[in-house]
């Protein structure tokens, strides 16, 4: 055991004085040492409840025969971090929470490890410390939040993003929002539509790192508590078979995780999210790998903000095992791999009977949402290395399109001409310098993206940006175009009038300048640099890679 190189031996009778400090008995000492980091707050709805989640996995532990040792982790809450600075610290915090966990288990060599996040960079960020320690581990999240519900209809927080920019339409008045705002989340748990934190809790399940039930399971029932308790002692058990994230987490895995990522119509963070959980283990994952699946994957489901389904109706329809029995039945994923729950994908399925009991918010593979799946990636003249769009969430007359650009330096110059009434039909709102460097941060844009769509532009104007969409973003939002601005890439030379086109089907973002005019741009060109008083800022920046390759860190 690990664990022993702090508890065992004449040597180490310091370490264990400090033990017994802590109030363990010899007999806890002699057991597994089992770390539990669990991301509990008191800012983030997601995560306020996860103190009795960890209190669960603690119980579970024991039961097995462990001895837990709980230890915290941050996180950010990107709908509170909205549209202002501190979105430029979510991202970053991916990589701060994957450090101070490896500091952490290495510090204290636990023997095994449960991690308890629910939100949006925890998620991917304890995923990736996981890969990169390798020891027995298991991820328990806390569960989606239910919908709200507004004069009879479910509602939930991108409602009240759009709905700002309906009371700047005359659609909404301001007391009528604040009635939603106290609304739209009821309770405990990650937002209740297929967000980024929703999106990166089911993948987790379906890589294997987390047990079944763990994306759609709700925040505030006993299942939840359950599940916790059962992961406590399923760690046990991949202690005792030494089944480590790395045994767990094959090729074969990665193309499981895409082509479920794609049934669901998850949100585009999960272009950024997934090859840096990957690059942990080795795995390298190309931006390629996510059209050829899109290709042959059909969209079963449309979630908020795609659709009117909420995850608590994903749940009730057979969850995150459903999706995956009709892709396995089709040979869309295969179901040799190892999980967590020590069976392979295909003994899960059918120890649980996994079948779909609503095929409305499941389509059967014979009459999908649509043929291909939920995200496409874009290449041409304005993104060589490609740029993210969720193809679910797009009308079908916006697929293709030949829009003129207004350009903006910042996520705050955008949202004041969006508001202000300065975007008309057809325009495409080009935000630059918001990319992993260029942000530094690459923030999320649902400020912009909500009030596009509360204003009912979302069918007739386009945005497009170096930095990133919530999984929340609904409409024509094409992100990740990369390079980025900082790094040179083309969209640092777009200028207003510029002609774009998209054009989904074909997967192409051109931007209609010849050679010439694009090198006297590239001649001419002074850089936009923004101010950074933030050291750690400026350390990121000067680290982190493009989105293409999922914005991680340079290595030493």
């Amino acid at each position: 055991m690990r664990s022993k190189k702090m508890t065992h031996g004449m040597e180490k009778a310091p370490h264990r004085s400090l033990f017994y400090a802590l109030g363990n008995t010899r007999e806890e000492m002699s057991r597994p040492l089992v770390g539990v980091c669990s991301a509990a707050n008191e800012i983030i709805p997601g995560h306020m409840h996860l103190g009795s989640i960890a209190e669960a996995v603690k119980a579970g532990v024991r039961v097995a025969g462990g001895t837990p040792f709980e230890f915290p982790a941050i996180g950010v809450c990107d709908g509170i971090a909205m549209n202002h600075e501190g979105m430029r610290m979510s991202l970053p915090s991916r990589e701060v929470i994957a450090d101070s966990i490896e500091i952490m288990a290495t510090g204290h060599p636990f023997d095994a490890l449960v991690l308890i996040p629910n939100c949006d960079k925890i998620v991917p960020g304890m995923l990736m410390a996981m890969l990169r320690l390798n020891i027995p581990a298991i991820l328990v999240s806390g569960g989606p939040m239910y919908a709200g519900s507004f004069k009879g209809a479910s509602v939930d927080l991108i409602s009240v993003f759009e709905a700002v920019g309906k009371v700047r339409a005359g659609k909404m008045n301001e007391e009528e929002l604040e009635e939603l705002a106290e609304c739209a989340c009821p309770g405990c748990g990650s937002c209740a539509g297929m967000f980024t934190a929703n999106s990166m809790n089911c993948l987790s399940e379906t890589i294997g790192l987390a047990l079944p039930g763990n994306g759609t399971i709700p925040a505030p029932t006993a299942a939840r508590l359950r599940l916790a308790k059962t992961a406590g002692m399923k760690v046990m058990e991949l202690l005792e078979k030494n089944i480590t994230p790395r045994s767990i987490v094959t090729k074969t895995s990665v193309a499981n995780a895409v082509a479920v990522d794609m049934a669901l119509g998850c949100s585009t963070n999960t272009v950024l999210h997934l090859p840096a959980v990957f690059h942990e283990a080795g795995l390298d994952l190309s931006l390629d790998i996510f059209n050829e699946v899109s290709s042959r994957v059909p969209n079963l489901c449309k979630l908020s903000p795609a659709g009117h389904h909420y995850i608590e109706n994903l749940h009730a329809a057979g969850g995150i095992p459903a999706v995956m029995a009709q892709l396995a039945g089709a040979g869309l994923i295969d179901t040799t791999p190892m999980t967590a729950t020590g069976l392979t994908v295909g003994e899960n399925l059918k120890a649980l009977k996994a079948k779909v009991t609503d095929p409305e918010v499941i389509r059967p593979m014979d009459n999908p949402y649509s043929a291909t799946g939920g995200i496409a990636i874009l290449h041409g003249s304005l993104a060589p290395d490609g740029a993210a769009i969720k193809q679910s969430a797009v009308l079908p007359e916006m697929r293709t399109a030949t829009v003129r650009a207004k350009v903006f330096n910042s996520e705050e110059e955008a949202f004041e001409a969006i508001i202000g009434g300065k975007i008309v039909a057809g325009d495409a709102i080009v935000i630059r310098y918001e990319g992993p460097k260029g942000g530094p941060g690459m923030r999320e844009m649902l400020s912009p993206t909500a009030a596009i769509a509360g204003m009912g532009l979302d069918t007739s104007v386009y945005l497009l940006t170096d930095g990133r969409f919530s999984g929340g973003t609904r409409g024509p939002a094409i992100g990740h175009i990369s390079p980025e601005a900082a790094e040179g890439g083309p969209i640092a030379y777009v200028q207003d009038g510029d002609v774009i086109e998209v054009d989904l089907p074909n997967r192409t973002l051109h931007l209609r300048v010849d050679e010439a005019e694009m090198a006297r741009r590239k001649a001419a060109h002074v850089p936009f640099k923004k101010e950074l008083t933030s050291p750690f800022l400026r350390r990121y920046a000067s680290l982190v890679t493009s989105a293409s390759t999922g914005a991680v860190l340079r290595k030493p």
